[in-house]
């Protein structure tokens, strides 16, 4: 079974970003490959992890975890097979949190698939261009669509301070649909690539 981890990218109380990946996931658990049982998807709140500014003392790409909270956050992103990040558009760039989330780790994003959901006043398509330079360099595959909400069409908003009721435009679900169908599709696709290091990294080194 395919494992998509749809993650909420913003910490910030209130947050808008937790009403849309709310959103996703009922979207999600009516896709045709949920109701059949070959997809699973599973909200991940960068909130509930306790993610510090990175303080690991080894560079990610070695693998050598020391906290407890990266070990923690490692073996969640470990047991996925593709993700659906769920951000803001905070001054033309991704989260601070997110990416600082991101740094953490490294083999355990590689050789699985990613799709955006993004949100803001310019639908937040500034930050998922700073999102797909980044998975690249994680050998994540990015798929082509995208879903962008508009603050000001795809959510019902009477207070400023409250993340609101989100409203999609009809085009937005549909598209949300074109996006899962992709990551579903190339995280099945590279499953070959995870399953090679999976088993090179099982066979012990003589001494």
């Amino acid at each position: 079974m395919t494992r998509i981890a749809i993650i909420i990218g913003s910490t910030r109380p209130r947050r808008r970003t937790a009403v849309v990946a709310r959103w996703v996931a009922e979207v999600a658990a009516r896709h045709p490959a949920a109701t059949a049982g070959e997809a699973t998807f599973e909200v991940v709140d960068l909130a509930e992890y306790g993610l510090s500014v990175l303080d690991e003392p080894t560079p990610a790409l070695f693998g050598e975890y020391l906290n407890a909270h990266t070990t923690r956050w490692a073996a969640t992103i470990d047991s996925f097979d593709g993700f659906v990040f769920v951000t803001p558009e905070y001054n033309h760039a991704v989260p601070a949190a997110l990416k600082n989330a991101i740094d953490f780790l490294f083999a355990e994003w590689n050789n699985k698939a990613a799709g955006f959901v993004s949100h803001g006043v310019h639908g937040g398509v500034r930050a998922v261009e700073h999102l797909r330079l980044t998975m690249t360099e994680l050998q994540v595959a990015n798929v082509r669509t995208q879903v962008a909400l508009s603050a000001f069409t795809d959510f019902e908003i009477t207070d400023p301070a409250d993340p609101g009721v989100i409203a999609p435009d009809e085009h937005q679900e549909p598209t949300l649909i074109e996006m899962l169908d992709e990551v579903i599709a190339w995280s099945r696709a590279l499953k070959p690539l995870r399953d090679a290091t999976a088993g090179s990294e099982a066979v012990a080194v003589p001494a």
